[in-house]
């Protein structure tokens, strides 16, 4: 499949607007990430709501560098081989920054890492167990799929994370042209079905399973609609709903400027379905306002 061609962005419309970076608590969190040399998915992934999120003291961890072995068409972060290259020290320099900072609710998602064994979910784990010997915080970990391996995704869920996420990102139709050629739609339903067995195995009813939609790519709401069926019968509770935007012209080009109030029918059709939580809007990304829906149970 040829590579999305470069084409100028159109003009977002008034309802896509980020509160800019800034403030004291921004500048300090800021200062606590660098000093620890810890990389955020906010600024990776040029989240919108870096401003909103870090002024109000939340960030999502990105451990395992900077550097992600997979090529999807709609993510900023950089693509590369990071050639097995690790830093043991990650894990309680991540435990200390959120203690500093002082968080009630960690997100912690990776660049996928082809490259290791076990696609990096050991590390995961070993910083899950870290944060909590060292903190209060309750922790999510947002993962990629492993490459499908089961024996890794059981190691990382031994750490019993409170919630675990990973995103299907999109409607069947347009993964393969959306997400790399080493994921797969049915993958990602398969990585979050196991996600529950160990409870319905082991009669744990505290963690979380959580997914996340891009919207405006070329998919119809039929096809939302069916994803939402597909992810409530793996058992998924909380769904995060959102507005691709272009993050450079070398990305795929935005389909379509979803409306607010497209947003919020969605998000009842989620609620009828029986998700727990559904958040839905222009800005949302799957680690905003994380701490919802998780806290609430």
């Amino acid at each position: 499949m040829s590579a999305p061609q470069a084409l100028p962005r159109a003009r977002p419309p008034e309802w896509i607007r980020a509160r800019a970076p800034g403030g004291a608590a921004y500048l300090r969190l800021k200062e606590v990430l660098r000093r620890r040399g810890l990389h955020t998915v906010c600024e990776e992934a040029r989240c919108p709501n870096l401003g909103e999120c870090w002024a109000a003291g939340d960030a999502t961890f990105m451990l395992l560098g900077d550097v992600c072995t997979r090529a999807c068409r709609f993510c900023a972060v950089a693509t590369g081989n990071p050639r097995g290259r690790v830093d043991p020290e990650e894990p309680l320099q991540v435990a200390q920054a959120v203690a500093e900072m002082g968080l009630r609710y960690v997100v912690l998602t990776t660049v996928d890492r082809d490259d290791l064994p076990d696609g990096g979910a050991t590390h995961v784990a070993k910083t899950v167990r870290a944060v909590r010997e060292r903190t209060g915080a309750r922790v999510e970990a947002l993962t990629g799929d492993f490459g499908g391996d089961r024996a890794a995704l059981a190691a990382l869920l031994e750490s019993r994370p409170d919630c675990f996420a990973h995103n299907v990102e999109t409607v069947p139709r347009l993964h393969p042209r959306v997400r790399d050629r080493r994921a797969s739609y049915e993958r990602s339903l398969a990585v979050l079905a196991a996600a529950r067995e160990p409870l319905r195995a082991e009669g744990i009813a505290s963690r979380v399973t959580k997914s996340s939609l891009m919207l405006g790519l070329g998919e119809d709401s039929g096809e939302v609609l069916s994803v939402m069926d597909d992810l409530r019968a793996v058992g998924v509770d909380v769904l995060t709903l959102g507005q691709y935007l272009q993050p450079t012209p070398a990305h795929l080009p935005v389909a379509r400027y979803l409306e607010p109030a497209e947003f919020e029918e969605l998000a009842v059709e989620g609620r009828a379905r029986g998700f727990r939580r559904v958040l839905a809007g222009p800005l949302v990304r799957s680690s905003y306002r994380a701490g919802e829906g998780v806290d609430e149970q």
